[in-house]
């Protein structure tokens, strides 16, 4: 896993400078996503190779380019949203996951929770298919206006084949918990946007290669 991780960071080419070596990047960034803090992680893989918790938030949120699925051929797709604070104020976090490779293929955050909404993350989930899979989605009444307008096929759905969504969730949630269900003080909605494609891009990742 960590040798994979070195080799995905190493071909993307995600860090341009290495003053730190591959090796420490990748298991700072896998300890920090598996749950532990930036500042926990740092005192741990700090004692092999020192560096700053800020140097390993720059890394992670780097990560955030992993998260780009390919266009493919897809049988059923999930969507659902769940909610987080940030100073107060709740960001929506739309998600869709393909049933069958249990992958997240799209993902979309936004201030407001509407029919507009619904068919922008709709869009990003068009975008990642090249034909027109079945959509499970559960009884929001934001969805129903947005998939007549782009004429796309669904069902509703609470549990079932929903579930590998309501599962992601969950481990997406306890690991969000980490920040009390809030992002630190003065985060912007476009760090927010970073930190969760970097940590959807990892469990993408993470499900491919164990």
């Amino acid at each position: 896993m960590l040798n994979q991780l070195m080799e995905l960071l190493e071909d993307r080419k995600i860090f341009l400078r290495q003053r730190k070596s591959a090796r420490i990047k990748a298991l700072a960034i896998l300890i920090y996503h598996a749950g532990l803090s930036y500042r926990k992680t740092t005192r741990i893989i700090g004692e092999i190779e020192p560096f700053s918790h800020e140097a390993l938030r720059e890394w992670y949120t780097k990560c955030s380019v992993l998260f780009k699925p390919g266009k493919a051929t897809r049988n059923v797709i999930a969507v659902d949203e769940t909610k987080i604070k940030k100073e107060g104020q709740q960001i929506y976090i739309w998600n869709a996951i393909d049933i069958e490779a249990k992958t997240i293929v799209a993902v979309h955050l936004s201030t407001t929770r509407t029919s507009l909404d619904a068919i922008h993350f709709l869009r990003c989930v068009q975008a990642a298919c090249d034909n027109e899979p079945l959509i499970l989605v559960d009884r929001g009444p934001w969805y129903r206006w947005a998939f007549q307008r782009l004429g796309i096929p669904f069902k509703h759905e609470t549990f079932g084949w929903r579930t590998p969504i309501e599962q992601w969730y969950s481990q997406f949630n306890a690991r969000v918990k980490r920040f009390w269900k809030r992002f630190p003080f003065h985060s912007s909605l476009e760090s927010i946007r970073k930190w969760c494609n970097a940590w959807i891009g990892l469990y993408n990742f993470l499900l491919e290669v164990t």
